[in-house]
């Protein structure tokens, strides 16, 4: 038969919508034409087949070779199509004995001109996606570990062409690859207990921890913002099998290592300020993820705030509220998701030492404004914790070492809150909505009139008050409490900034 149909996959996003590999031989001068939108590298793979294929002991039809990537509209790139055009190639030319294309099979991979099978990007999505309608899937080995994250879907890995056709063509069938734990060591994180003094800052991560919520430190040089917020990631509860696959896809499309999600380790990733937008939401002419999506269900944590381009820091506006972004091209539109904790640090003015109790800032109060201005008000509006981090004494900074509170202690606080929020509202209360905190935060009489006083007096906006009261929420979930009283409001609006406005 001078026909084959051989099953792969695309990557989009994080998607791995499927594609028909279509071989067709006809009479005519030699030749080979790919069709269906390929790009370059995909264009580039008749060669790598040809060298490939004869190189295997294989012959090369002497035919005209027409391939078509099946939805024509869909772009395709990357050298992901090589092998299932390789299969389809000796399928219509009858050189493989005894099968048939067939519709239960995938197979994705490069080929190297020795017939090697490379591994690709992008494998644990096309893994789901082939699971999800029945079908196994054949990649190279060194994609094995991760496909074999798909639970559900048959694996076999091969490491040269010769090795698929014997297994097509059942004269020495591949093992399915069986899943087995993790074996790559993931780097420890720091601990809580390395912190000295700094309560009301340690009690600010336990809070952030608790509910999801984003957090702002402000403080001198040196007094510790940097290392307390590299500390959050050890009071975060381990990632849930549906988390680990969502993270773990994400790390796949963008050429990570998906050892970390595997083991249940929830990302930390801290960009410099001289990151361009694209670098931090993702883009590009074929949109790859940024930053806040490789931050997945983990902290995206900015350090010296201020020094961003204001550009750059508005782009977080959107993803902040939606937990997703769209990047759009003029052809398609990706989706990455990007459910992230921020957590940011910043001087108070340009030397650092502004109101820290010393005559050290030379700074000019024009100079504070402007530095300060950098950051807009809408984004700070979106920060639910925002914290002052005065330095430390340096009787407290010598004293010999105490072990505080360690962070194994703080995160069994907080797995209980987070399993309180669980049970009662089904998310965490970051995600609530304002219907949903209408009936997970209701509030005394004298507790209502409270925070009307705080919106007309600090001119609280809708966003801010809703906000405020998920964090005082999640204070009352703490400290194991049905109902939110005054006392967790008054922390709130502490831990807001807003302390000292006469409230009591």
């Amino acid at each position: 038969m001078s026909l084959a149909v051989i099953h792969t996959r695309a990557q989009l996003g994080i998607e791995a919508p499927p594609v028909a590999v279509e071989v067709h031989l006809s009479g005519g001068l030699p030749s080979m034409s790919i069709v269906g939108l390929p790009e370059t590298a995909v264009k580039e793979s008749r060669e790598r087949v040809r060298s490939a294929l004869i190189n295997a002991g294989f012959d090369f039809p002497q035919r005209r070779v027409t391939i078509n990537l099946a939805p024509a509209d869909l772009p395709k790139e990357g050298g992901r199509y090589d092998l299932a055009i390789a299969i389809g190639i000796l399928s219509a030319s009858g050189q493989l004995k005894g099968w048939k294309a067939s519709t239960t099979v995938e197979v994705i991979g490069e080929l190297a001109l020795s017939g090697d099978i490379r591994p690709v990007r992008g494998i644990l999505p096309a893994a789901v996606a082939a699971g999800r309608i029945g079908r196994s899937l054949v990649v190279a080995r060194e994609n094995a570990d991760e496909a074999v994250m798909a639970e559900g879907t048959e694996i076999f890995a091969a490491s040269h062409l010769l090795e698929l056709v014997a297994h097509l063509t059942r004269q020495q069938p591949l093992a399915a690859v069986v899943a087995g734990e993790c074996t790559e060591r993931v780097h420890s994180v720091p601990d809580l207990a390395d912190v000295k003094g700094q309560l009301q800052a340690r009690r600010a991560l336990e809070v952030a921890a608790a509910g999801g919520h984003n957090l702002l430190f402000s403080g001198p040089p040196g007094s510790g913002k940097s290392m307390l917020a590299s500390r959050l990631p050890s009071l975060l509860p381990p990632l849930d099998v549906a988390q680990r696959l969502e993270v773990a896809a994400i790390a796949s499309v963008s050429g990570q290592s998906v050892a970390p999600a595997c083991a249940g380790v929830r990302p930390f990733r801290s960009p410099h300020h001289t990151a361009s937008a694209i670098a931090l939401v993702g883009g590009g002419s074929h949109p790859r993820p940024g930053e806040i999506s490789l931050a997945h269900q983990g902290v995206l944590f900015l350090d010296e705030l201020p020094e961003f381009p204001r550009r750059v820091l508005e782009v977080l506006r959107e993803p902040l509220e939606t937990g997703e972004i769209l990047i759009s091209r003029a052809a398609r539109q990706t989706r990455y998701p990007a459910r992230f904790q921020l957590i940011a640090a910043m001087n108070p003015c340009p030397c650092g030492y502004h109101d820290d109790g010393s005559d050290r800032c030379i700074c000019t109060p024009d100079q504070i404004r402007r530095y300060q201005m950098k950051i807009s008000g809408p984004l700070l509006d979106r920060i639910d914790l925002q914290l002052q981090v005065p330095a430390l004494p340096v009787e407290t900074l010598l004293q010999s070492a105490t072990a505080g509170e360690s962070s194994a202690a703080v995160r069994q606080r907080v797995i209980i809150a987070l399993e309180r929020q669980l049970e009662r509202q089904g998310c965490m209360n970051r995600e609530l909505s304002g219907a949903e905190l209408e009936q997970v935060c209701r509030l005394d009489s004298a507790t209502e009139a409270l925070l009307v006083r705080v919106m007309q007096q600090s001119q609280l906006s809708a966003r801010g008050c809703h906000r405020l009261l998920r964090v005082a929420r999640t204070l009352a979930d703490l400290a194991g409490q049905a109902d939110v009283g005054r006392e967790q409001l008054l922390e709130a609006l502490a831990f807001r900034g807003l302390a000292g406005g006469g409230w009591c």
